[in-house]
């Protein structure tokens, strides 16, 4: 079973939507520091293109977290919202992700808050 994040120091605003090639389970894991989070497959996304998924997003208001450089990609080329946070740690298991995350939160809520960039990348 994947650690529980305790924060408090969450910021409404930050909606987090994990992509279909990220565990379900983060939106449980997470709940503490990022409560509204969401995951593709109970929103019946987990099968559509990335750009369709992208659009869910900015019409939603979720920043996407994904390790897939498509979305990096087009946060580049099209700019913000959505925000993309791109797990760059390779394959790691949910309880190591958990961890990176966690890790990043205070980052990652400064990041969601910024008007500059379009993409986080976390190591």
């Amino acid at each position: 079973m994947p650690p529980t994040v305790r924060g408090g120091c969450h910021r409404p605003n930050m909606r987090l939507s994990f992509d279909q090639n990220l565990s379900f389970m983060f939106c449980q894991t997470i709940a503490d520091l990022f409560p509204d989070s969401n995951h593709t497959k109970p929103l019946g996304l987990s099968e559509v293109a990335d750009r369709e998924l992208r659009n869910y997003a900015k019409a939603n208001g979720f920043t996407i977290v994904s390790q897939n450089a498509d979305f990096a990609e087009m946060a580049a080329l099209l700019g913000s919202p959505p925000k993309v946070i791109w797990l760059r740690a390779g394959n790691q298991s949910t309880d190591e992700i958990v961890i990176l995350l966690s890790r990043h939160a205070e980052l990652t809520m400064t990041f969601g808050d910024g008007a500059d960039a379009a993409c986080l990348e976390i190591y």
